[in-house]
C-alpha cells in the first residue's frame, strides 16, 4: 500500500434476506439499499459471477437506478478482504411482532423490497431465532443461545461466534492443556533415548562429544492444540470487539509453545479425544467452524475473506424436525426425508423420487405427510394473484405426496414460519377432491426464541403436552 493512504475503514452492516447491497453514491441516500465500500462490492460481485458453489447466495441486478447485489435466502456472516462485515439475518423476524410495521408485509412472497421495516428490535429477534435454529444442526449443537451478553451488547453474529469460541478456549486452559509424547530426533550433547547409529556416523564421526538420538518428548504439540492455536490466530484478525481482542491475546500467549497447524484436514483426522479430554469438544467444534467453514455454504477465499452462510430452507426444516421428534411419542412415529416411492416408473425403473420432509404415523389419523416452506404467508390477501402468498407448485408437490404416500386419502400439512400476518392455522383445509378425502392443512410454526408452543398439535394428532 502506498505511503500516506489510509486503509479501508472496517464497517459492520446488517441486512435481512433479499436485502440490497451497492457501492453506488445513491445507496447512501436510499434507505432501501445498504451502502458498502467499492472494494467489498467488487469482491462480492466477483464471487457472484464465479462458479455455482459460491454464487448462490448473491444475485447481481439493477434496482432503484443502481447496480446492486441482492442477498438470497441465506443467513449468516460474510467478511470481505477490506474488513467489511456483512451480517445477513432471517427475513421472518421482521414480521414476527404485532407492531404497526408488521402490517406492511410486502405482497411479494419473499418480501424483497421491505427494507423499510428493518429496526434494531427486529435484528435482535432475528439473531436470537437464528442461533436457536442453528442448534438443530448437528455441527452446531455447541452454540449457546441463553448468553446474557448476546442480549445486552447486541453483538453481530460473527462476534457472538468469536466470543463463544474464546470462552470455550478459556475454559479449556483452566481445565488444562493436554500434552503428548512426540517422537523427536536431535544431535544432543548428552545421551538420551535411542542412539541412531547411521546418523551418528554421518554427523558425529569427528565430533564424538555429541550423540544423534531419538527420544519421546512430552510436549503440547498435538493436533488438537495446533488447530485451536490456528483458530485463535484467525479470529484475532476478525474480531472488532475490544474485550474479545484482549482475551484472544491472552489465550494466544497460553498456546505460545504450540506450533500452528500446517494442514487442517490432516490434523482434524488425527484428533483423538482421550479420557479426561471432554473439555476439548466444544473448542474443537468452533475451531472446525472457523478453519474449515464447516457449514452448508461457506467461502474461505484466497483474499483472507471468510463467510459462514446457511440456507434457511434447510435450517427451518431441521428445526421443525427436531421439535417434532421431541413431541411425537409412541405409538406414533416420525420419519424425516422419506424416499420410499417415486413419481413415475419407466422400464421398471423409478424416476423422480418423492421426498417429503416429514412423515408422521399415528394410530388415530394414520400417516400424515408434512413439508416445510421458508416463505411468508399473508392471510389478509386471499384474492387475486396473491392467494395468501401460497405457491401453486407447492400444492402440486403435495398432491404428488398425497397420491403416492397416502393413496389419495388422508391428511397433508404445509408448515410456514409464523408471522404477524400468519399467526394461526387456516380455518379450513384445502381439498383436492369434492369428497374431501385428500386434505391439505396450512399451519404456522413459531420460530421466536422464547416461544412455548410452536405448532398446532391437534392438527398433527399430537394432543399431549
Amino acid at each position: 500500500m502506498l505511503k500516506g493512504l489510509k486503509q479501508p475503514k472496517k464497517t459492520n452492516i446488517t441486512v435481512f434476506e433479499y436485502g440490497l447491497l451497492s457501492a453506488s453514491d445513491k445507496a447512501a441516500k436510499d434507505e432501501r439499499v445498504n451502502a458498502i465500500t467499492q472494494h467489498a462490492f467488487e469482491y462480492l460481485k466477483k464471487c457472484c459471477l464465479c462458479d455455482v458453489s459460491e454464487s448462490r447466495f448473491l444475485k447481481l441486478t439493477i434496482a432503484h437506478g443502481m447496480e446492486v447485489l441482492q442477498v438470497q435466502n441465506y443467513a449468516g456472516v460474510i467478511l470481505c478482504p477490506d474488513g467489511t462485515q456483512i451480517e445477513v439475518l432471517p427475513k421472518v423476524a421482521k414480521h414476527s411482532d404485532m407492531s404497526p410495521m408488521g402490517d406492511k408485509l410486502s405482497s411479494d412472497n419473499n418480501c424483497r423490497d421491505s427494507n423499510y421495516c428493518d429496526n434494531k428490535g427486529s435484528e435482535e429477534r432475528a439473531r436470537l431465532s437464528l442461533l436457536m435454529m442453528l442448534k438443530s444442526l448437528k455441527q452446531f449443537r455447541h452454540i449457546e443461545t441463553e448468553v446474557a451478553s448476546i442480549k445486552k451488547q447486541k453483538m453481530p453474529l460473527m462476534e457472538i461466534f468469536i466470543a463463544q469460541f474464546l470462552t470455550a478456549v478459556n475454559h479449556l486452559i483452566k481445565k488444562g492443556i493436554k500434552s503428548d509424547y512426540v517422537r523427536e530426533q536431535s544431535n544432543s550433547p548428552f545421551l538420551k533415548g535411542k542412539l541412531l547409529h547411521s546418523q551418528q556416523l554421518k554427523h558425529n564421526f569427528i565430533n564424538r562429544h555429541k550423540f544423534y538420538v531419538e527420544y519421546d518428548a512430552y510436549l503440547m504439540d498435538r493436533a488438537e492444540n495446533r488447530l485451536i492455536h490456528s483458530a485463535l490466530g484467525k479470529v484475532a484478525g476478525y474480531t472488532q470487539v475490544t474485550k474479545s481482542k484482549k482475551l484472544v491475546q491472552e489465550l494466544l500467549f497460553a498456546f505460545d509453545e504450540v506450533p500452528l497447524s500446517t494442514n487442517y484436514k490432516d490434523d482434524f483426522s488425527r484428533i483423538k479425544l482421550q479420557r479426561g479430554m471432554q473439555h476439548y469438544d466444544v473448542p474443537l467444534s468452533w475451531a472446525r467452524l472457523i478453519l474449515q467453514g464447516y457449514s452448508p455454504q461457506s467461502m474461505l477465499g484466497e483474499n483472507n475473506a471468510y463467510s459462514l452462510l446457511f440456507p434457511m430452507e434447510a435450517v427451518f426444516e431441521s428445526f421443525v424436525a427436531q421439535y417434532l421428534r421431541k413431541k411425537v411419542q409412541y405409538p406414533s412415529t416420525l420419519s424425516a426425508q422419506v424416499q420410499s416411492t417415486s413419481l413415475v416408473t419407466y422400464d421398471a425403473k423409478n424416476y423422480f423420487h418423492l421426498r417429503p420432509d416429514l412423515l408422521i404415523t399415528t394410530p388415530d389419523l394414520g400417516s400424515i405427510v408434512l413439508d416445510t416452506k421458508w416463505k411468508l404467508i399473508d392471510m389478509a390477501k386471499p384474492k387475486g394473484k396473491n392467494k395468501f402468498g401460497l405457491s401453486q407448485s407447492d400444492f402440486y408437490q403435495m398432491l404428488g405426496y398425497g397420491h403416492k404416500y397416502l393413496h389419495a386419502e388422508g391428511e397433508l400439512v404445509l408448515i410456514y414460519p409464523k408471522t404477524s400476518s400468519f399467526n394461526a392455522p387456516f380455518e379450513h383445509s384445502f381439498n383436492y377432491d369434492t369428497a374431501g378425502k385428500l386434505r391439505l392443512w396450512v399451519i404456522p410454526f413459531d420460530i421466536s426464541h422464547d416461544a412455548k408452543d410452536r405448532i398446532n398439535h391437534h392438527i398433527l394428532g399430537l394432543n399431549h403436552d
